[in-house]
């Protein structure tokens, strides 16, 4: 058929021509009529699916982001993966966003080399294809993802980029606003944004909705056994939407967090009363859900060095002991971080810490290796607790460890290696 005989009495042969070409998107009308002329229907003739197919696609899509959000990120990488397929060349816009979910659902899982090289792939796409997918989450996505594999100049330029393009928006609350906040607060920059959106959206408790999540989740699934697409799509939404709440308080539990934690450790800030108030509303949000007991330990340890800044080493030292409540059996740098805490607390009473400061270098230790900036941090405070305690050969020890946490093996002398570590 040519483009004359597509076009017949009712459009030119040029306008039919910018259509092919992609200059122009027709009307619905006109898109009925190539349909007909096509013998076609007009979802396959726009989206290169028929209507079936495409709703049990978007069904698909649901389904792998509930996994993602509440099952099993693997499960939802392979779901994912199977849309990708399933959607091909003729539907890029569908299989775009699916790649967008599988490289979240890789992130999600800790496989963070793979996610970047998904996300920057993604982005070059969103690039060169920006009908398909906007590039902002995924800058957001990278600098997120760049911080957490430790590049984090590359993680700070992308927050910086990210920053720029939402400040021309003027926006503040949402997903996006949030998952900048939460990325840039990590990259320890842009923190006046990250205020803004703190105060544009709160931290509160929220109630816990994993049984109603579940229970709409398996209805869906019930639907789509039974052959009722429509109805599994729209209960797949309904427990999508009422996992967002807490979602998003979640994340703005952790950005509190994190800005109380950047507060206390900064030594020209006096905004301990607002360190204060964010720790414990953090605190009160993780409470909430019982999969967060680690998290909720975290901001019980953030809180209790914002007591002990503050000059209320009792508190300090019972809200450490209330986190390490609720660590037994935990390894690493969170119950290690606790007993820093208690070392401290001994310290500014003039008591030994010898033991405290023993059991934070045990955890440590015996905790499996992850060469990061946070176990990097909490060796090189160690490292200063021992040399507070006046035990030099330990302090040197910790500090050498502490190189080594971020990929540095050399025998430096203790007192030169805090320098090193904090650039």
């Amino acid at each position: 058929m040519s483009q004359a005989q597509l076009a017949g009495p009712d459009l030119s042969d040029s306008y039919v021509s910018l259509i092919e070409s992609g200059k122009r998107t027709p009307t619905p009308v006109v898109a009925r009529l190539l349909a007909e002329r096509l013998g076609c229907t007009t979802e396959f003739l726009l989206h290169g699916i028929e209507p079936r197919q495409r709703i049990d696609t978007e069904l698909g899509l649901r389904h792998a982001e509930l996994e993602l959000f509440h099952g099993d990120p693997a499960m939802a990488a392979d779901r994912f993966s199977d849309i990708v397929k399933a959607a091909g060349e003729e539907n890029a816009m569908l299989a775009a966003h699916a790649r967008f979910g599988r490289a979240r659902a890789l992130e999600a899982q800790g496989r963070i080399g793979r996610a970047v090289e998904a996300f920057e792939r993604l982005r070059r796409e969103a690039a060169a294809h920006p009908e398909r997918l906007a590039g902002l989450p995924l800058t957001v996505a990278l600098c997120r993802c760049y911080q957490r594999a430790g590049d984090l100049q590359r993680a700070r330029d992308l927050g910086a980029q990210a920053l720029t393009q939402v400040e021309q928006l003027s926006v503040d609350q949402g997903d996006l606003a949030v998952d900048l906040a939460a990325a840039l607060v990590e990259t320890e920059t842009g923190l006046s944004f990250v205020d803004r959106v703190l105060d544009a959206n709160g931290v509160s408790p929220v109630a816990d909705r994993s049984n109603e999540i579940l229970a709409l989740w398996q209805a869906s699934v019930t639907a789509a056994e039974g052959e009722d697409s429509a109805l599994a799509v729209q209960l797949a939404e309904d427990a999508i939407a009422a996992g967002r709440p807490a979602r998003v308080a979640l994340r703005m539990a952790r950005i509190a967090m994190r800005w109380a934690r950047i507060t206390v450790t900064d030594p020209a800030s006096a905004d301990l009363d607002r360190a204060n108030d964010l720790a414990v509303s953090a605190g009160s949000v993780f409470a909430t859900f019982p999969a967060e007991m680690l998290e909720h330990a975290r901001s019980l340890i953030v809180l209790s060095r914002v007591r002990l800044r503050a000059g209320s080493p009792d508190d300090a030292g019972q809200l450490a002991n209330q986190a390490l409540d609720g660590l037994v059996g935990v390894r690493g740098t969170t119950p290690a971080a606790a007993y820093l805490v208690l070392a401290e607390v001994a310290l500014s009473g003039s008591r030994d810490a010898s033991a405290e400061l023993r059991r934070a270098q045990e955890l440590l230790s015996g905790a499996a290796p992850q060469p990061d900036r946070e176990t990097a941090r909490t060796w090189r405070e160690l490292g200063d607790l021992w040399g507070k305690a006046g035990a030099r050969e330990n302090q040197a020890r910790a500090y050498r460890r502490a190189l080594e946490a971020v990929g540095i093996h050399a025998n430096v002398p203790g007192t030169a290696v805090p320098a090193v570590l904090t650039r």
